[in-house]
């Protein structure tokens, strides 16, 4: 078990730090997503820890105005590149047993 994954119960969590970084945040029911913004800068996603995970790369990659695909990474064959293996290591949560 990891030490923390998206679930359900985690949404209110991460609405709440999205809160106090200063976005405003809203829920739009027609088509269950979520919604934030912040100086004009807006973003959505279907679950509150997908908004939080996009406008972290909003805030890793500091935009200082828009322009078509500025959170784009030059590299996109990470994806495909990535082990099917976890690496070696002990969990924090099995370090408190």
């Amino acid at each position: 078990m990891p030490a923390l994954s998206e679930y359900s119960n985690v949404t209110n969590t991460a609405i709440t730090i999205l809160i106090k970084k200063g976005y405003r945040v809203w829920h739009i029911a027609e088509n269950e997503m979520y919604c934030a913004e912040k100086n004009g800068w807006d973003f959505m996603a279907d679950s509150p820890c997908g908004l939080l995970g996009i406008i972290s790369i909003y805030e890793f990659k500091n935009p200082q105005k828009y322009e078509e695909y500025w959170w784009r990474e030059e590299d996109n064959s990470l994806k495909y590149a990535l082990s099917s293996t976890p690496p070696q290591y002990i969990s924090v949560v099995e370090q408190q047993s």
